[in-house]
């Protein structure tokens, strides 16, 4: 079975304080109908070289399984990978790129970002989430939602107390819902989303009340897209293995 394992502390790009902040990957699969039809042989080579590349690479950063089996139509499984050093993400990719099972692998959607200090909440400090966020502490929640967010151009001009006064209301909210854990990550520059958004939830239902609540509050209107949105099932590698033929 693979383990979670805190990614050894090899710092990337550092702040002023030179705290070391992570790169954060959610990297979406999936596989071809073809795969099922190898030999039993085939498939069963195929998933331990599988397992094997990633228990290799689990630890130099962490990776975090999760299914997407049946929920959506383009994913088959997720990798949530936490890490200080971008080749560790490459090198796990040229693995899986080279087994036997990366012939039959897609990668429709991968999000890249990085942890950064939060503008907005200096104040509110949560579980979890060290050195104001930019460390990831993953829980054991069975489901992970998953997200890219980009604000309207017009909310990076509001001042800087508009903007924390709008949130205020937002965070608010989000803590009447304390079960629900968020991390939120950095993608300006590095990707096509401002940030990737993944709330950690016991609770499907939970979750889905959240956001309806978020979509009355204020900062809703300053929203420019936040879709594709991703149920992610917590899982082991094995299991996901099994799933799919």
């Amino acid at each position: 079975m693979t383990t979670t394992t805190e990614p050894q502390a090899k710092p990337a790009v550092t702040d002023a304080a030179a705290a070391p902040r992570q790169f954060v990957n959610f990297m979406f699969f999936k596989v071809d109908r073809a795969f099922r039809r190898e030999t039993a042989a085939v498939r069963a080579d195929a998933k331990a070289e599988f397992a094997e590349i990633v228990s290799k690479h689990t630890g130099p950063m962490m990776v975090l399984p999760y299914s997407t089996v049946g929920i959506k139509p383009n994913t088959d499984f997720m990798f949530w990978r936490i890490g200080y050093d971008i080749d560790t993400f490459q090198q796990m990719a040229a693995g899986i790129n080279k087994s036997i099972l990366g012939r039959y692998l897609d990668v429709p959607v991968s999000y890249f970002s990085m942890t950064k200090h939060s503008q907005y909440v200096d104040e509110h400090f949560h579980e979890g989430q060290e050195g104001r966020r930019l460390r990831i502490v993953p829980g054991k929640k069975p489901f992970l939602f998953v997200y890219p967010f980009v604000k309207t151009r017009d909310w990076y001009l509001l001042p800087q107390s508009e903007r924390q006064r709008i949130m205020n209301e937002h965070i608010a909210i989000g803590h009447k819902y304390p079960r629900v854990k968020i991390n939120t990550t950095y993608s300006f520059g590095l990707d096509d989303q401002d940030f990737v958004v993944a709330f950690e939830a016991d609770s499907a239902a939970e979750f889905l009340d959240l956001v309806q609540e978020l979509r009355e509050t204020e900062s809703s209107k300053y929203t420019q897209r936040d879709t594709p949105m991703y149920t992610c099932r917590r899982s082991t590698v094995e299991e996901i293995l099994d799933s799919l033929a």
